[in-house]
Protein backbone atom coordinates (compact mmCIF):
# COMPACT_ATOMS: atom_id res chain seq x y z
CA UNK A 1 0.00 0.00 0.00
CA UNK A 2 0.88 3.19 -0.89
CA UNK A 3 2.45 5.39 2.31
CA UNK A 4 1.25 8.60 3.25
CA UNK A 5 4.04 10.68 3.13
CA UNK A 6 4.00 14.55 3.41
CA UNK A 7 3.30 17.00 0.61
CA UNK A 8 4.89 20.33 0.31
CA UNK A 9 3.29 23.14 -0.15
CA UNK A 10 4.93 26.36 -1.16
CA UNK A 11 2.48 29.37 -0.92
CA UNK A 12 5.47 32.29 -1.44
CA UNK A 13 4.79 33.90 -4.72
CA UNK A 14 7.62 34.80 -5.59
CA UNK A 15 9.44 30.90 -4.43
CA UNK A 16 12.02 29.18 -6.78
CA UNK A 17 12.67 25.50 -6.28
CA UNK A 18 15.76 23.88 -6.92
CA UNK A 19 17.56 20.89 -6.35
CA UNK A 20 20.52 19.81 -3.97
CA UNK A 21 21.75 16.53 -3.75
CA UNK A 22 18.37 14.25 -2.39
CA UNK A 23 16.82 18.34 -0.71
CA UNK A 24 14.76 20.12 -2.67
CA UNK A 25 15.47 23.92 -1.65
CA UNK A 26 13.29 26.53 -1.51
CA UNK A 27 14.72 30.14 -2.41
CA UNK A 28 13.57 33.44 -2.54
CA UNK A 29 15.27 36.49 -3.56
CA UNK A 30 18.65 33.91 -4.48
CA UNK A 31 18.93 33.02 -1.02
CA UNK A 32 17.76 29.85 0.60
CA UNK A 33 14.90 29.80 3.06
CA UNK A 34 14.39 26.05 3.66
CA UNK A 35 14.96 22.66 2.59
CA UNK A 36 13.75 19.26 2.81
CA UNK A 37 14.85 15.38 2.07
CA UNK A 38 12.36 14.13 -1.29
CA UNK A 39 12.62 10.78 0.31
CA UNK A 40 9.67 12.17 2.83
CA UNK A 41 7.45 13.45 0.11
CA UNK A 42 5.05 12.09 -2.11
CA UNK A 43 4.01 14.94 -3.99
CA UNK A 44 5.09 18.94 -4.15
CA UNK A 45 2.92 21.75 -4.99
CA UNK A 46 3.74 24.91 -5.26
CA UNK A 47 1.67 28.32 -6.04
CA UNK A 48 4.39 30.34 -7.37
CA UNK A 49 4.76 31.88 -10.47
CA UNK A 50 8.71 31.64 -10.35
CA UNK A 51 8.91 27.82 -10.77
CA UNK A 52 10.93 24.72 -10.58
CA UNK A 53 14.77 24.08 -12.13
CA UNK A 54 14.66 21.34 -14.68
CA UNK A 55 17.02 19.14 -12.46
CA UNK A 56 14.28 19.21 -9.15
CA UNK A 57 11.73 18.04 -12.53
CA UNK A 58 13.88 15.11 -13.68
CA UNK A 59 14.54 14.05 -9.75
CA UNK A 60 10.80 13.83 -9.03
CA UNK A 61 10.11 12.35 -11.92
CA UNK A 62 11.99 9.52 -11.59
CA UNK A 63 10.95 9.28 -7.76
CA UNK A 64 7.52 9.57 -9.06
CA UNK A 65 6.68 12.49 -6.86
CA UNK A 66 3.98 14.07 -8.23
CA UNK A 67 5.27 18.31 -8.88
CA UNK A 68 2.58 20.60 -9.88
CA UNK A 69 1.85 24.43 -10.56
CA UNK A 70 -0.96 26.60 -9.47
CA UNK A 71 -1.25 30.10 -9.85
CA UNK A 72 -1.12 32.27 -6.57
CA UNK A 73 -4.91 31.81 -6.54
CA UNK A 74 -5.25 28.13 -6.92
CA UNK A 75 -5.42 27.66 -10.78
CA UNK A 76 -3.69 24.52 -11.86
CA UNK A 77 -1.45 25.26 -14.90
CA UNK A 78 0.98 21.95 -14.74
CA UNK A 79 2.26 18.76 -13.25
CA UNK A 80 5.15 17.16 -13.97
CA UNK A 81 5.60 13.67 -15.56
CA UNK A 82 8.28 11.05 -16.38
CA UNK A 83 8.27 7.46 -17.38
CA UNK A 84 4.06 6.45 -17.40
CA UNK A 85 3.17 4.29 -14.48
CA UNK A 86 1.13 0.68 -15.04
CA UNK A 87 1.08 -0.81 -18.35
CA UNK A 88 -0.40 0.10 -21.80
CA UNK A 89 -3.12 -2.24 -21.53
CA UNK A 90 -4.61 -0.67 -18.86
CA UNK A 91 -4.65 2.40 -20.58
CA UNK A 92 -5.98 0.97 -23.63
CA UNK A 93 -8.68 -0.31 -21.91
CA UNK A 94 -9.91 3.16 -20.33
CA UNK A 95 -9.52 5.09 -23.57
CA UNK A 96 -12.06 2.00 -25.06
CA UNK A 97 -14.02 2.61 -22.42
CA UNK A 98 -13.98 6.18 -23.02
CA UNK A 99 -14.94 6.51 -26.35
CA UNK A 100 -17.82 4.10 -25.43
CA UNK A 101 -20.54 5.94 -23.67
CA UNK A 102 -22.94 3.45 -22.39
CA UNK A 103 -19.30 1.91 -20.77
CA UNK A 104 -18.83 5.02 -19.86
CA UNK A 105 -21.83 5.65 -18.32
CA UNK A 106 -21.81 2.26 -16.07
CA UNK A 107 -18.43 3.82 -14.35
CA UNK A 108 -19.82 7.16 -13.95
CA UNK A 109 -23.40 6.03 -12.34
CA UNK A 110 -21.40 4.37 -9.48
CA UNK A 111 -19.35 7.77 -8.57
CA UNK A 112 -22.63 9.85 -8.96
CA UNK A 113 -24.32 7.37 -6.88
CA UNK A 114 -21.32 7.71 -4.37
CA UNK A 115 -21.51 11.99 -4.61
CA UNK A 116 -25.16 11.71 -3.95
CA UNK A 117 -24.99 9.33 -1.20
CA UNK A 118 -22.27 11.00 0.61
CA UNK A 119 -24.25 14.37 0.27
CA UNK A 120 -27.29 13.09 1.83
CA UNK A 121 -25.06 11.43 4.63
CA UNK A 122 -23.53 14.74 5.34
CA UNK A 123 -26.88 16.16 5.85
CA UNK A 124 -28.40 13.32 7.96
CA UNK A 125 -24.52 14.15 10.06
CA UNK A 126 -26.01 17.79 10.01
CA UNK A 127 -29.35 17.06 11.61
CA UNK A 128 -27.52 14.73 14.13
CA UNK A 129 -25.43 16.76 15.85
CA UNK A 130 -27.29 20.32 15.32
CA UNK A 131 -30.97 19.81 15.44
CA UNK A 132 -31.62 22.26 17.17
CA UNK A 133 -29.57 24.88 15.60
CA UNK A 134 -30.81 24.13 12.07
CA UNK A 135 -34.31 24.15 10.04
CA UNK A 136 -34.60 20.86 10.72
CA UNK A 137 -37.54 20.00 8.08
CA UNK A 138 -35.89 21.77 4.95
CA UNK A 139 -32.94 19.63 5.50
CA UNK A 140 -34.93 16.68 5.97
CA UNK A 141 -36.88 17.45 2.97
CA UNK A 142 -32.84 17.77 0.78
CA UNK A 143 -32.24 14.44 2.35
CA UNK A 144 -35.05 12.73 1.55
CA UNK A 145 -35.38 14.06 -2.30
CA UNK A 146 -31.96 12.94 -2.81
CA UNK A 147 -32.61 9.96 -1.41
CA UNK A 148 -34.66 8.76 -4.38
CA UNK A 149 -31.97 9.90 -6.53
CA UNK A 150 -30.02 7.25 -5.48
CA UNK A 151 -31.38 4.26 -7.32
CA UNK A 152 -31.97 6.80 -10.43
CA UNK A 153 -28.54 7.66 -11.10
CA UNK A 154 -27.44 3.85 -10.33
CA UNK A 155 -29.82 2.44 -12.89
CA UNK A 156 -28.83 5.18 -15.58
CA UNK A 157 -27.15 4.38 -19.21
CA UNK A 158 -27.13 7.59 -20.68
CA UNK A 159 -24.91 10.16 -19.38
CA UNK A 160 -26.69 13.16 -20.16
CA UNK A 161 -29.53 11.96 -18.44
CA UNK A 162 -26.98 11.15 -15.28
CA UNK A 163 -25.59 14.52 -16.07
CA UNK A 164 -29.32 15.59 -14.83
CA UNK A 165 -29.54 13.75 -11.60
CA UNK A 166 -26.32 15.19 -10.79
CA UNK A 167 -27.22 18.51 -11.24
CA UNK A 168 -30.36 17.79 -9.75
CA UNK A 169 -28.81 16.63 -6.73
CA UNK A 170 -26.28 19.32 -6.35
CA UNK A 171 -29.16 21.67 -6.34
CA UNK A 172 -30.88 20.21 -3.23
CA UNK A 173 -27.96 19.76 -1.81
CA UNK A 174 -26.46 23.43 -2.00
CA UNK A 175 -30.29 24.70 -1.35
CA UNK A 176 -29.43 23.80 2.21
CA UNK A 177 -25.76 24.68 2.78
CA UNK A 178 -26.51 27.43 4.19
CA UNK A 179 -28.17 26.08 7.12
CA UNK A 180 -24.53 24.00 8.04
CA UNK A 181 -23.52 27.36 8.60
CA UNK A 182 -23.41 27.31 12.43
CA UNK A 183 -20.79 30.40 12.89
CA UNK A 184 -20.51 34.18 11.95
CA UNK A 185 -23.49 34.45 9.14
CA UNK A 186 -22.61 37.98 8.48
CA UNK A 187 -19.72 37.19 6.90
CA UNK A 188 -20.11 33.24 5.38
CA UNK A 189 -23.61 33.14 4.13
CA UNK A 190 -24.19 30.64 1.06
CA UNK A 191 -26.89 32.20 -1.05
CA UNK A 192 -25.95 29.95 -4.65
CA UNK A 193 -22.46 28.00 -5.70
CA UNK A 194 -20.70 30.78 -7.85
CA UNK A 195 -17.15 29.35 -9.52
CA UNK A 196 -15.38 31.71 -12.10
CA UNK A 197 -14.93 33.96 -10.23
CA UNK A 198 -16.37 32.64 -6.57
CA UNK A 199 -18.31 35.91 -5.86
CA UNK A 200 -18.44 35.43 -2.00
CA UNK A 201 -15.88 33.81 0.81
CA UNK A 202 -18.17 30.55 1.12
CA UNK A 203 -17.45 29.80 -2.85
CA UNK A 204 -13.79 30.94 -2.73
CA UNK A 205 -13.02 28.38 0.52
CA UNK A 206 -14.84 26.01 -1.60
CA UNK A 207 -12.94 26.58 -4.96
CA UNK A 208 -9.89 26.35 -2.99
CA UNK A 209 -10.61 22.57 -1.63
CA UNK A 210 -11.52 21.66 -4.76
CA UNK A 211 -8.08 22.43 -6.30
CA UNK A 212 -6.82 21.03 -3.72
CA UNK A 213 -8.80 17.36 -3.94
CA UNK A 214 -8.92 17.77 -7.84
CA UNK A 215 -4.69 17.65 -7.61
CA UNK A 216 -4.77 15.02 -4.74
CA UNK A 217 -6.85 12.71 -7.48
CA UNK A 218 -5.45 13.14 -10.76
CA UNK A 219 -1.61 12.28 -8.58
CA UNK A 220 -3.64 9.13 -7.09
CA UNK A 221 -4.53 7.99 -10.72
CA UNK A 222 -1.43 8.61 -12.11
CA UNK A 223 0.29 6.61 -9.21
CA UNK A 224 -2.10 3.65 -10.87
CA UNK A 225 -0.80 3.67 -14.27
CA UNK A 226 -4.28 5.25 -15.45
CA UNK A 227 -4.79 8.75 -17.37
CA UNK A 228 -6.27 11.56 -15.40
CA UNK A 229 -6.87 13.62 -18.49
CA UNK A 230 -9.13 11.19 -19.97
CA UNK A 231 -12.44 10.65 -18.41
CA UNK A 232 -16.11 9.11 -18.27
CA UNK A 233 -18.48 11.07 -16.95
CA UNK A 234 -16.30 14.57 -17.89
CA UNK A 235 -15.56 14.36 -21.63
CA UNK A 236 -12.29 14.97 -23.40
CA UNK A 237 -11.07 18.75 -23.07
CA UNK A 238 -7.55 20.16 -23.76
CA UNK A 239 -5.85 20.96 -20.50
CA UNK A 240 -8.43 19.29 -17.92
CA UNK A 241 -7.86 15.92 -15.64
CA UNK A 242 -11.39 15.02 -16.75
CA UNK A 243 -10.82 11.19 -15.11
CA UNK A 244 -9.32 13.47 -11.09
CA UNK A 245 -12.77 15.47 -12.15
CA UNK A 246 -14.77 12.21 -12.17
CA UNK A 247 -13.06 10.29 -9.21
CA UNK A 248 -13.64 13.34 -7.05
CA UNK A 249 -17.22 13.56 -7.50
CA UNK A 250 -17.60 11.09 -4.96
CA UNK A 251 -15.43 12.59 -2.36
CA UNK A 252 -16.46 16.52 -2.63
CA UNK A 253 -18.92 16.16 0.24
CA UNK A 254 -17.40 14.51 2.84
CA UNK A 255 -13.91 15.63 2.30
CA UNK A 256 -13.56 19.00 0.51
CA UNK A 257 -17.11 20.25 2.21
CA UNK A 258 -16.50 18.80 5.02
CA UNK A 259 -13.24 20.68 5.09
CA UNK A 260 -14.32 23.68 4.61
CA UNK A 261 -17.67 23.77 6.94
CA UNK A 262 -15.18 23.18 9.50
CA UNK A 263 -12.81 25.57 9.42
CA UNK A 264 -15.72 28.26 9.52
CA UNK A 265 -17.65 26.24 12.33
CA UNK A 266 -14.48 25.74 14.32
CA UNK A 267 -13.82 29.78 13.59
CA UNK A 268 -10.98 28.87 11.91
CA UNK A 269 -10.83 31.15 9.20
CA UNK A 270 -12.12 34.67 9.60
CA UNK A 271 -13.07 37.61 6.88
CA UNK A 272 -9.56 39.03 6.92
CA UNK A 273 -8.82 35.65 5.02
CA UNK A 274 -10.34 36.89 2.08
CA UNK A 275 -9.46 39.83 -0.69
CA UNK A 276 -11.87 41.53 -2.78
CA UNK A 277 -10.57 42.31 -6.84
CA UNK A 278 -11.92 45.20 -8.28
CA UNK A 279 -14.17 42.44 -10.65
CA UNK A 280 -15.78 41.55 -7.75
CA UNK A 281 -13.72 38.27 -7.23
CA UNK A 282 -13.53 36.87 -3.71
CA UNK A 283 -10.40 35.09 -3.08
CA UNK A 284 -8.32 33.65 -0.04
CA UNK A 285 -5.23 35.52 1.15
CA UNK A 286 -1.63 34.22 0.99
CA UNK A 287 -2.24 33.64 5.23
CA UNK A 288 -5.98 31.98 4.43
CA UNK A 289 -4.69 29.49 1.67
CA UNK A 290 -1.99 28.43 4.83
CA UNK A 291 -4.50 27.90 6.82
CA UNK A 292 -6.29 25.82 4.33
CA UNK A 293 -3.65 24.04 3.80
CA UNK A 294 -2.28 23.41 7.28
CA UNK A 295 -5.98 22.24 8.20
CA UNK A 296 -5.92 19.89 4.44
CA UNK A 297 -2.93 17.70 5.70
CA UNK A 298 -3.82 17.57 9.17
CA UNK A 299 -7.53 15.77 8.09
CA UNK A 300 -5.28 13.50 5.60
CA UNK A 301 -3.88 12.10 9.12
CA UNK A 302 -6.83 11.27 10.14
CA UNK A 303 -8.26 7.58 10.16
CA UNK A 304 -11.28 6.24 9.29
CA UNK A 305 -12.37 2.29 8.12
CA UNK A 306 -13.05 2.29 4.43
CA UNK A 307 -16.62 1.20 3.56
CA UNK A 308 -15.26 -1.21 0.94
CA UNK A 309 -12.16 -2.43 2.28
CA UNK A 310 -13.05 -2.74 5.79
CA UNK A 311 -9.68 -1.61 6.98
CA UNK A 312 -8.20 1.37 8.82
CA UNK A 313 -6.76 4.13 6.90
CA UNK A 314 -5.61 7.68 6.82
CA UNK A 315 -8.35 9.76 4.77
CA UNK A 316 -5.07 10.92 2.73
CA UNK A 317 -5.11 7.44 0.92
CA UNK A 318 -9.03 7.71 0.13
CA UNK A 319 -8.26 9.11 -3.06
CA UNK A 320 -5.12 6.23 -3.93
CA UNK A 321 -7.45 3.52 -2.52
CA UNK A 322 -10.31 5.03 -4.73
CA UNK A 323 -7.88 5.28 -7.70
CA UNK A 324 -6.88 1.48 -7.39
CA UNK A 325 -10.10 0.21 -7.25
CA UNK A 326 -11.29 1.79 -10.37
CA UNK A 327 -7.94 0.15 -11.72
CA UNK A 328 -9.17 -3.29 -10.94
CA UNK A 329 -12.38 -2.86 -12.66
CA UNK A 330 -10.33 -1.81 -15.82
CA UNK A 331 -8.32 -4.71 -15.75
CA UNK A 332 -11.54 -6.91 -15.21
CA UNK A 333 -10.50 -8.07 -10.99
CA UNK A 334 -14.41 -6.46 -9.94
CA UNK A 335 -17.34 -6.97 -11.47
CA UNK A 336 -18.03 -3.06 -11.08
CA UNK A 337 -16.80 -0.18 -9.47
CA UNK A 338 -17.37 -0.03 -5.87
CA UNK A 339 -17.55 4.09 -4.98
CA UNK A 340 -16.39 5.95 -1.30
CA UNK A 341 -19.76 5.56 0.31
CA UNK A 342 -18.70 7.33 4.03
CA UNK A 343 -20.58 5.90 6.50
Amino acid sequence: MRHLLNTLFVTSEDAYLSLDGENVVVNRDKKEIARYPLHNLTGILSFSYAGASPALMGACAKRQIQLSFCTPRGKFLARTAGLEGGNVLLRRTQYRIADDETASCRIAASMIFGKLYNSRWCIERTLRDHRLRVDEAALQNASAAIQELLPKALAETDLQTLRGWEGTGATLYFGVFDERILRNKDTFRFTERSRRPPLDPVNALLSFCYVLLANDCASALESVGLDSYVGFLHRDRPGRTSLALDLMEELRPCVADRLALSMINNQKIAASDFTKTDSGAVLLTDTGRRKVLKAMQERKQETLTHPYLGEKLPWGLVPYIQALLLARYLRGDLDAYPPFLWK
